[in-house]
């Protein structure tokens, strides 16, 4: 059962409770950036860039970060 719990954080470096951490970190940016969408959904002058670099600034910290980790260790390229 531990396993079901450590498995994925580790294939990305992380403990379970580090893992944690991260996710949250996004879930709450996430939800901010939900927040902007709806209210510029009725207010189109309002938060008009807010999401989309909301969403650009978590890609870079998740998927380039992590490829340039695997990346410096096999000598690959950037994001």
């Amino acid at each position: 059962m531990k396993k079901f719990f450590t498995a994925h954080p580790q294939t990305v470096g992380e403990t379970y409770w580090q893992h944690m951490a991260v996710a949250l970190s996004f879930a709450a940016a996430l939800f901010g950036a939900a927040f902007a969408a709806l209210v510029h959904a009725f207010f189109p002058a309002w938060f008009e860039k807010t999401a989309s670099a909301k969403i650009t600034s978590l890609h870079q910290r998740m998927v380039c970060s992590r490829k340039k980790q695997s990346m410096s260790m096999s000598k690959g390229g950037g994001c």
